[in-house]
């Protein structure tokens, strides 16, 4: 992997220009991932990943740029109805959304934008590099971050502005906060696999580090510069794990030896990613108590679909799907093994329940959690999904789908790669993000259909090597796995 430290960022600095500057549009163009850079030095944690075991003489390149300009105009869609847009919230707010490169965030932050808030993308790039690294990419081709604001702007007029950099690198942070002033942190910002944290010892390491120390820059970040800052973060329903009394929404009331008390939910994380999540609930829920912050930790359950409102308006703006073992979720994983004729692949019995929901309730939840913020000292916990489906519900759901395609799917048992109850009771409240007005998307046969037809249309870029399984709980390496060059 040592070419892609290689290369150089390509960055036109103004001359006189100081480190962490905020730059046009137009005078910086950065590569897909972190690279070798001469005059910035680097606390990113993910520096050693990169170099897997190797050193380099570079430096990663922390740079922030702002979309103030477009150089090219993209050719509008017609008949989007998004020429003109008027939606705007109760109260102008300032957003900041903390990887909004990723699946999630970059839904979340077109979304906000069109709803009229002002926003702010926070992003290493790091997802990037990932795929790089293990030899993956998404079914869909998803342009450069550059590419997308620029035709976000020529679309609609607005303007989203581009901190890219490292959030585990306070002094990047600190002057990220300071220049956007956010009313309100969305925090997606974090390695979001578990088998990816399952790899090997590195990756391991480079979980906890980014996602506990990136949290707690993140928590001291809104102490020392925005204080009335509300913060939402996405937690993972996984914190819980699959107790065998039902799940309620972050607090449990217990009664014991007479006595009794409201307690945090006892976590049962299956991984080092899920023990993360679980460190950063616990670092956010001491400092709400301590210093005042207001907090909501939004615990997503298993996203699935491709599509929102704002990506489907150009190309340029189509989101990320994966569907290989490392980063691909079930429900979108099944609908591409279905579209390319790969078995489903059951992992062990198949009863393993979760909660999921649609992409576009993902960015709807987060939207609901801004409008109506928590209180000061408050740390609120959501439980946010939809529906619960066992791994055999959802392979019998997308086979009845595809059937009715003309596409015969099969499904086959592979050994689980994973140490958790393959059969369980699962019962996890969720009435807190209704009771703010969500308006779930069920998952109906229109939208396995539309999965589906998706997932055909973009078929030629499956790699099926990567559609099985290949990261073992039980045997975890030491040595940093990539793919050579």
């Amino acid at each position: 992997m040592a070419h892609l430290l290689s290369t150089s960022c390509n960055l036109k600095i103004p001359s006189g220009c100081k480190p962490h500057s905020r730059l046009t549009q137009d005078s910086v163009s950065v590569a897909s991932f972190p690279a070798s850079f001469p005059f910035q030095t680097s606390k990113s944690p993910f520096r050693n990943l990169v170099l897997s075991g190797e050193r380099s003489g570079g430096r990663n390149c922390i740079v922030q740029a702002t979309t103030i300009s477009s150089s090219r105009e993209a050719s509008k869609n017609p008949g989007t109805g998004f020429d003109q847009i008027s939606s705007e919230p109760s109260k102008s707010q300032r957003v900041m959304v903390i990887g909004g490169d990723g699946y999630c965030g970059w839904a979340t932050a077109l979304h906000l934008s069109k709803k009229g808030y002002e926003v702010a993308i926070v992003d290493s790039l790091v997802r990037r590099l990932f795929d790089h690294q293990l030899s993956l990419d998404s079914l869909t081709p998803i342009a450069s971050i550059h590419n997308r604001l620029r035709c976000w702007k020529s679309l609609t007029g607005k303007t989203i502005e581009l901190y890219i950099g490292d959030i585990c690198d306070f002094e990047f942070l600190s002057e990220s906060f300071k220049s956007f002033e956010p009313d309100a942190v969305v925090h997606f910002g974090e390695q979001r696999s578990a088998p990816y944290s399952m790899i090997d010892r590195s990756r391991a390491v480079f979980t906890q580090h980014n996602n506990v120390i990136g949290t707690l820059n993140v928590l001291f970040a809104i102490k020392e510069f925005r204080e009335e800052c509300h913060l939402v973060k996405l937690g993972t329903m996984g914190e819980y794990g699959t107790p065998n009394i039902d799940i309620e929404e972050g607090y449990i009331t217990i009664t014991h030896n007479g006595r009794t008390d409201t307690l945090p939910y006892p976590k049962q994380a299956s991984s080092f990613y899920h023990l993360s999540k679980v460190h950063d609930s616990n670092n956010i829920a001491f400092t709400c108590k301590a210093w005042g912050i207001r907090a909501t930790d939004l615990n997503q359950g298993v996203v699935y679909g491709v599509k929102t409102e704002e990506t489907d308006i150009h190309e340029e703006l189509c989101n990320r799907l994966d569907y290989d073992g490392v980063f691909g979720t079930a429900l979108n994983r099944f609908c591409v093994q279905a579209a390319v004729g790969h078995p489903l692949t059951v992992y062990g019995k198949g009863g393993q329940t979760r909660g999921y929901l649609d992409i576009r309730d993902t960015v709807q939840c987060v939207e609901l959690a801004i409008a109506k913020p928590a209180k000061p000292g408050e740390f609120r916990v959501f439980n946010q999904f939809t529906e619960q489906f066992s791994v055999n519900e959802l392979a019998a759901l997308v086979t009845k789908a595809g059937n009715k395609l003309g596409i015969e799917v099969k499904t086959i048992s592979v050994p689980n790669p994973r140490v958790e109850a393959e059969e369980h009771y699962y019962n996890a409240k969720r009435t807190k993000l209704i009771e703010l007005g969500l308006k779930p998307h069920l998952l109906s046969d229109s939208l396995l259909d539309s999965l589906l037809n998706f997932a055909i249309k973009y078929k030629d870029r499956v790699d099926t090597k990567q559609i099985m399984p290949s990261v073992s709980w039980k045997k975890i390496g030491v040595k940093p796995k990539t793919v050579a060059a």
